[in-house]
């Protein structure tokens, strides 16, 4: 190894260069403690393998088509997560197992192939199948959902608590875990302000988008979406004080210790102190924010999308589970486009990243052609300007976070500094060296 480098200068920066792909694709598990759960187990995962699908294909009762055709489905994914756990990358991270992230991989590969199955069919076969997996679905219309701007300017105490329903838990939840995903305020309150915004511009297609000036601005942006910032970054900055050093479960004596052991392995392995926006940053990180930005906003007008095109209460299992893969299929995507925008030795975007994006096209694409009669109502003048602020904000959002940076936080250095593309150069802190 020390040869190669020395007669081939270029080894050392392939190397360097393969080794930070390979942290996010596919992270390896460096302090193992509980062998056990790390142990290849092929053999037994083969034999249990073939034990459900004898149980289900010859022991089970087959007299009902509809449950055939649902057990074999199942059954599908069964194994499709069997093979996800033997192939697929770790990705990022590897608490609490690097076996979940591998599921989590091939469940998001399973909803990416069912999204482009959908595409190529019928507005009415799609229609037919969400019937056929839950009949309630016929009885339920888009025009029952709860309206949210009449009377604004009736504002009461008894009208006020009637807005703070289950979505508005679910706005403060989903802050809370954007917060823990970007770690950094300013952006933030960038994406949580724009998302407003999104919401006045595409009113004239999702009625449920119409909102009084205080539910939008005080309840949604203050009150819901503020307190989940102020609570991830909270958790955030407690993770960061925390040494995550632990030793092995067989080296603890006591039976209370090793019980916290294993209850630790649910928290993360490490804790990174992320720097998207820096002082020395170039005009790409100005580039690769707002294409964070726009994705992210795309991703959550699909979620509305998709619930109006095809006519889902907002509270169905359907839209719940989505809502559930999305965000963990979110949390390496993150990082690996993170890591993949700041450190000059990774070439390549994170597999799972890649994924997610597709994801995140296909349903646009899926929710534009089942819903073309909405589209056609589409003022192209409010996407337009829609789209001139998302990146206007942006840009200011990215130079006012590193004046701020700049001339309040000069002295604030993160202990685990990201590396920055700067022209070439990595650098890290003050310091730098070339590529």
């Amino acid at each position: 190894m020390k040869e190669n480098s020395i007669m081939n200068p270029g080894f050392t920066y392939n190397r360097k260069r393969i080794d930070s792909f390979s942290t996010i694709n596919e992270k390896p598990v460096d302090d193992i403690s509980l062998e056990f759960f790390y142990k290849p187990h092929t053999i037994t995962l083969l034999a249990i393998s073939i034990g459900v699908v004898i149980y289900t294909a010859f022991v089970r009762d087959n007299g009902s088509i509809e449950k055939n055709i649902w057990d074999g489905f199942l059954c599908c994914v069964f194994f499709f997560l069997i093979i996800s756990v033997l192939a697929f990358p770790n990705g990022p991270f590897t608490r609490p197992h690097p076996v979940i992230w591998r599921m989590v991989f091939g469940l998001s590969v399973l909803y990416l192939m069912a999204l482009l199955f959908l595409i190529f069919q019928q507005t009415q076969t799609v229609r037919n199948i969400l019937l056929w997996l839950d009949p309630s679905l016929a009885t339920f219309h888009i025009d029952m959902e709860k309206e949210y701007g009449v009377n604004c300017s009736d504002i009461t105490v008894e009208r006020i608590w009637s807005h703070l329903d289950v979505f508005a838990l679910g706005h403060f939840l989903g802050w809370m875990f954007k917060a823990i995903l970007f770690r950094h305020a300013g952006i933030l309150w960038a994406i949580s302000c724009m998302w407003e915004i999104t919401e006045i511009a595409f009113a004239h297609l999702l009625p449920n988008f119409i909102e009084c000036w205080w539910d939008a601005w005080i309840l949604d942006v203050l009150l819901c979406n503020g307190l989940g910032i102020w609570c991830g970054l909270f958790i955030c900055r407690k993770l960061e004080m925390r040494e995550y050093k632990w030793v092995g479960i067989k080296d603890i004596q006591s039976t209370t210790g090793k019980i916290k052991r294993a209850v630790l392995q649910f928290t993360p392995e490490s804790w990174t102190s992320v720097r998207w926006l820096d002082p020395k940053c170039s005009y790409m990180r100005v580039i690769a924010f707002t294409q964070l930005v726009l994705f992210w906003q795309v991703s959550e007008l699909n979620t509305f999308f998709l619930k109006h095109v095809f006519e889902l209460p907002p509270s169905h299992t359907l839209v719940t589970a989505r809502l559930i893969l999305i965000g963990v299929i979110v949390a390496p995507s993150v990082r690996q486009y993170y890591t993949y925008c700041t450190d000059t030795q990774c070439k390549r975007l994170g597999t799972q990243c890649w994924v997610y994006v597709c994801i995140m096209v296909f349903e646009a694409l899926l929710c534009i052609k089942h819903g073309h009669g909405l589209f056609q109502q589409t003022h192209p003048a409010n996407i337009i300007l829609w789209f001139l602020i998302q990146f206007v904000i942006s840009v200011l959002c990215v130079i006012g976070c590193v004046f701020w940076n700049k001339y309040f936080n000069a002295g604030e250095i993160s202990r685990e500094a990201s590396p920055i593309k700067y022209k070439g150069k990595v650098k890290f802190g003050s310091g730098s060296k070339q590529d």
